[in-house]
């Protein structure tokens, strides 16, 4: 009798708890801007962002006829997006290159911590891939493959690098140096100074050799006290060594800037490294006009390619503002051809606006549809396969037993963390990549409690969010918005039917979202016109763009 008493209790249990999960039919995305409702010539020309939305840092790297390219992912996970080109414009992301929890814990991490500026390159004399990056939590590391399409080794920690962004150069002469940002030697003179070190690296042990050599103090035009040189990278290109760094900030005053050596000279001493009388070879900060169309703010953080043609490219990083310094799309990938004059790289002129649409021979578009990267465009995800669509990111370490997916819903089981908690959450996100955008879901839902919610969520961070969905109010069923800025604020809400499933739809334009709730009849308006300022890094901070999440909660 008493066994048959906790069996049935466990039982019990066990249903109610499933009886909470949220089940989620389908997501619906739809993207509509002004900047890419252009006519242009897929087979000849291209459209920038070359990724939009939440793809910053890019690196990428030539392998033959195949390029690569990598971007930061900070707290989510899987982690480092990686995508494969044989054109630079036409993009399939092939994985993720940390795709293991024992490559990437991040157990306790802010959003915008974990993983920062990964780069990647090719050594050709052991025909290895590395990405190399900087985790808040286990410091710099490199992983490495022969293969990017067959997954990559476990973290190999570089405990020498005191700094952040490190990238690595396989010389032709078989040695290899590690670059990065560090602390000044001997204390900064000002507020924002950084400096550029330089490692030799030993390919057969994965280890670094000696100790460093700063060979750049302060950055360019020092007399003007240049802040925050970082992200480097060298390079080899004819008779010249160069070194390309962002430098300003991550903010409208980004840039980059570049200095060479002799190949002759010692790349480790600082005296070889003349800047570039042209430096900064790109930004948006000054001479362009603050009222031109398709805005783009903040450029920097740039990588170099040469393709078989022997043309050379830049990408970078850039935002899309839609009102002073904000944006909710966070940092995008641009792509730019370079030009050389006297032996100097430039990736675009002096008080020239970035141009959205850009031309390039030899492109090969892709299937419709079969990419989602950038211009307008609308999908629909069924969650009728077997493997989650890549779009699809977890915050942090997932516990992948919440889960299920297939047969057209996707069944999340609610965690008691909520969004404002640094704890693994029960949610899929995908970035919003559109300044005019609509995200639409429909969810099975029965809360028990006022703290039980399931439906949308807008990440920025964990104090300046969104969450729409379905949970108790005053005792009964109820469509809630709560708007955070630090604060809490009920925005909207509607009583609804207790087990009946549960449309939601926000329709955001620039700085101002509206959102919509349908039971079985007519979409009907919950909140119009609410500012979803508190989405822009520049009102938030952090390093992320807004995340569209399908989530769940119950305590």
């Amino acid at each position: 009798m008493k066994k048959t008493l906790i069996t049935a209790v466990v039982v019990c249990a066990t249903l109610c708890a499933w009886a909470q999960d949220a089940t989620f039919s389908y997501f619906k995305y739809t993207g509509n801007d002004t900047r890419f409702d252009k006519q242009y010539d897929p087979t000849s020309q291209y459209l920038n962002p070359i990724l939009a939305g939440f793809y910053p840092d890019p690196s990428f790297c030539r392998v033959g006829d195949k390029f690569y390219l990598v971007n930061s992912s900070f707290s989510f996970f899987p982690g480092v997006p990686i995508f494969e080109s044989e054109d630079l414009v036409n993009w399939q992301q092939i994985g993720h290159v940390l795709d293991r929890p024992s490559q990437l814990p991040l157990d306790g991490q802010g959003v915008s911590q974990g993983i920062f500026a990964p780069d990647i390159k090719y050594n050709p004399k052991n025909k290895t891939y590395y990405m190399i990056t900087t985790s808040i939590r286990m410091g710099n590391f490199f992983v490495k493959t022969k293969d990017p399409h067959m997954g990559w080794s476990d973290p190999i920690p570089l405990p020498k690098i005191d700094g952040i962004d490190p990238s690595f150069f396989f010389d032709n002469n078989g040695k290899a140096y590690i670059v990065h940002n560090g602390p000044v030697d001997g204390g900064a003179d000002y507020e924002g100074q950084r400096a550029i070190r330089i490692f030799r690296f030993d390919t057969k042990g994965d280890s670094i050799i000696g100790t460093y050599r700063q060979i750049v103090r302060g950055g360019t035009h020092v007399e003007a006290h240049p802040i925050w040189i970082e992200g480097p990278h060298l390079y080899r290109i004819g008779k010249y060594y160069y070194l390309m760094c962002a430098e300003g900030g991550t903010g409208d005053w980004h840039s980059e800037v570049i200095l060479r050596a002799p190949v002759k000279s010692d790349i480790m001493d600082p005296a070889s490294w003349e800047e570039c009388p042209n430096n900064p070879i790109l930004t948006q900060r000054t001479g362009v006009d603050p009222n031109r169309a398709d805005i783009v703010t903040s450029t920097g953080h740039a990588d170099l390619v040469q393709d078989k043609q022997g043309r050379w490219w830049a990408v970078f990083l850039g935002c899309r503002a839609y009102e002073g310094p904000f944006y909710n799309t966070g940092r995008d990938t641009y792509m730019l051809p370079v030009t050389w004059k006297d032996g100097w790289p430039e990736i675009l002129e002096k008080g020239k606006a970035l141009p959205t649409v850009v031309s390039k021979t030899g492109l090969v578009p892709g299937s419709d549809g079969a990419q989602y990267i950038t211009g307008n465009f609308s999908y629909t995800d069924k969650f009728d396969t077997e493997k989650l669509n890549q779009r699809w990111m977890f915050l942090r370490n997932p516990e992948m037993n919440r889960y299920k997916w297939g047969k057209g819903k996707l069944t999340i089981q609610p965690s008691s963390a909520d969004i404002s908690e640094r704890k693994p959450l029960s949610a899929l996100f995908c970035r919003q990549q559109h300044t005019t955008f609509s995200a639409e879901t429909e969810v099975v839902f029965s809360p028990k409690s006022e703290k039980d919610v399931a439906g949308l969520a807008l990440l920025q961070n964990e104090q300046y969010n969104f969450v729409f969905g379905k949970t108790i109010l005053n005792g009964r069923p109820a469509v809630t918005l709560v708007r955070a800025e630090k604060d809490k604020v009920l925005i909207g809400s509607a009583f609804v039917k207790p087990d009946s499933s549960l449309q939601l739809k926000i329709e955001g334009d620039g700085r101002y979202y509206s959102f919509y709730y349908r039971e079985n009849g007519e979409w009907r308006c919950i909140a119009a016109g609410v500012d979803a300022v508190n989405l822009s890094t520049s009102r938030s901070g952090g390093f992320i763009g807004a995340c569209i999440g399908l989530y769940a909660t119950a305590k």
